[in-house]
């Protein structure tokens, strides 16, 4: 197997490439990444203090993909599954042709790689990229008093330009699963991941992450009022083992969510990282500046665990508590 990851030197891309080194340690990997919210950190142990030893044995290349001439190295490397997680991430973005220009120009290059069809081969190429719930927008279902999970239908109505890009790159899938019914092309939209590797992406981790941090520093979690607000939270070990799954030969194409089909507030969370973190500073309730907040996320998997096979293995609980406890211990290393 020779299997190309973009991104990979990114949050979700590391723990991706760690498990398939594990798992298929005869395949050849490429990581191609710019390193802007990418880390090198994140293909060694630092990343993930659980994992000693970790060595990468693959190769890296440094560019962003709308630079690169990515049909050359598609077809200078010959993948056979393409994990295409690279993408301007940062949601306060506003230049919304650069976010445009990142995220939906390569990808229409490899969609051409994915759908054709070269001489003497008998088995598509795989194609699996990751779209996002930010494709509901703030207005999917979060204001009903149901709060049901989003299903499939509900996107459509993103509500910042990365949601934006992500919706095209949608409209761009299913246009290509249209004229080539036959071809391997899965989307995932993530919802909250979180869990070891985000380290390096600042002010786009995890809330979970900085709500940590914060409390680890001493300091009182500062969320917005009034913390009912709810979100589903997937660790990024279930995230990487459905984006596996999407690339299975027995995985229906299509675009699925990937979430626990749970949401959690922020109270709730505040308090599963207090448990863990042994932090008794009261909360702070500060005011949402933000216009296109998305105030409850949740994921409907049945189409995604009938399609792909997958369903989550960490609930968010017990996902937090144990979270936590590794971010402390990497703080305060036990004697």
């Amino acid at each position: 197997m020779r299997i190309l990851i973009t991104g990979g030197a990114g949050f979700i891309g590391s723990n991706l490439a760690r498990a398939v080194q594990r798992d298929q340690p005869d395949a050849a990997l490429l990581v191609v990444d710019d390193f802007r919210s990418g880390h090198f950190a994140n293909l060694s142990a630092e990343a993930r203090g659980s994992t000693p030893g970790f060595a990468y044995r693959g190769d890296v290349i440094a560019g962003t993909l709308h630079t690169l001439d990515l049909s050359e190295l598609l077809e200078r490397f010959n993948p056979d599954v393409v994990y295409h997680l690279a993408s301007i991430t940062d949601t306060t973005v506003t230049d919304q042709a650069a976010m445009l220009r990142d995220n939906t120009d390569p990808f229409r290059n490899l969609l051409a790689w994915a759908t054709a069809v070269p001489a003497g081969r008998t088995t598509p190429r795989r194609l699996v990229w990751a779209s996002s719930a930010a494709t509901y927008g703030t207005t999917a279902n979060g204001a009903t008093p149901d709060r049901r999970p989003f299903t499939l239908d509900d996107a459509g109505t993103p509500a910042n330009v990365y949601g934006f890009s992500k919706w095209v790159m949608e409209n761009l899938h299913r246009a290509a699963c249209a004229a080539h019914p036959r071809a391997h092309l899965v989307g995932l939209r993530y919802f909250n991941v979180f869990g070891p590797g985000e380290q390096h992406k600042g002010k786009m981790a995890s809330m979970i992450h900085q709500l940590a941090q914060a409390m680890l520093r001493g300091e009182a979690p500062c969320i917005f009022t009034p913390g009912d607000q709810a979100r589903d939270h997937v660790h990024v070990d279930d995230v990487v083992a459905c984006t596996r799954a999407a690339a299975r030969a027995t995985a229906t194409p299509g675009i699925y969510n990937v979430g626990t089909g749970f949401a959690t507030s922020f109270n709730a969370v505040v308090q599963a990282l207090r448990t863990a973190i042994d932090c008794t500073h009261p909360t702070r309730y500060v005011p949402n500046p933000y216009t296109f907040y998305q105030d409850y996320t949740c994921a409907d998997l049945s189409q995604t665990t009938a399609s792909l096979g997958w369903a989550p293995q960490h609930p968010t609980s017990s996902a937090i508590a144990r979270y936590a406890a590794e971010l402390r211990d990497r703080h305060h290393p036990p004697h």
